[in-house]
């Protein structure tokens, strides 16, 4: 198992699902961290179940507000010490449909939440702490923006932005800081659960490996990225699907 003790992470979207997975993953191999959310009772329910203050600290706010990033960040280096792993997992998806219907106030604001968001996020990490003493970063982005995706083509075209994101930061950031993404397909959170209720058998049934995703799939794999032990390994999107893009459509 990689460590990470002695150092201070920074994940986004933490309170639950993919993002607390990712943060849990992180204090079992020996870091501190910070996460951020929107809501002060989820987060405190997700500080206690990462160990407490000792291990974890909460700041709550919106992602999109550029003071809350840079609390966020500031939390970090002031609690901590340091700033050594970004994870940026933002993701809004208020509209479902076809691309030909999406109102265009809607598609701009999962542009600025899921994209512009995180580049500031980064920049504000790159400025306070990681272009001087360097870093990993780590973006969570999508099988749906590496395919055309039936229904939240919105979402998808904002993760397809992301994966390049991820390409273009590493070559900016390197060789002080790597910078690599993670494309999940269906994950069984309270966020992907339009995608499956009622159906979860049939459409685990589509995946090679047999299931839908966990949490705990993502977690995992972030912490490998994240760490040492991939220390070659930049500007790559690791697509975590069950091989679902390997069989073909789902």
């Amino acid at each position: 198992m990689s460590s990470f003790e002695g150092r201070t992470a920074l994940v986004t979207g933490a309170s639950r699902g993919i993002g607390l997975a990712i943060a849990q993953s992180l204090v079992e191999r020996g870091a501190r961290v910070v996460v951020t959310a929107r809501k002060p009772d989820a987060l405190a329910e997700a500080v206690e179940a990462l160990g407490g203050p000792e291990k974890a600290v909460a700041v709550a706010g919106n992602v999109g507000d550029p003071e809350h990033r840079a609390e966020a960040v500031r939390t970090a280096i002031d609690t901590f010490g340091s700033l050594d792993v970004l994870v940026g997992n933002v993701g809004i998806n208020p509209v479902f449909g076809p691309l030909m219907d999406a109102p265009l106030d809607a598609f701009r604001k999962i542009l600025d939440t899921n994209v512009v968001a995180s580049l500031g996020l980064v920049q504000e990490a790159w400025k306070a702490w990681m272009s001087e003493h360097g870093g990993s970063v780590l973006i969570v982005a999508s099988v749906a923006g590496l395919k055309s995706s039936e229904g939240i083509a919105a979402y998808g075209v904002s993760k397809a932005a992301l994966i390049n994101l991820t390409t273009q930061l590493a070559v900016e950031m390197g060789p002080k800081v790597r910078v690599n993404a993670v494309a999940p397909a269906v994950v069984k959170t309270r966020f992907a659960e339009a995608l499956f209720t009622g159906r979860e058998d049939e459409l685990g049934g589509q995946y090679p490996v047999g299931r839908l995703g966990v949490p705990e799939d993502i977690g995992e794999a972030a912490a490998y990225l994240l760490s040492d032990q991939a220390g070659w390994v930049t500007g790559q999107t690791l697509v975590l699907d069950g091989g679902a893009l390997s069989r073909g459509p789902i």
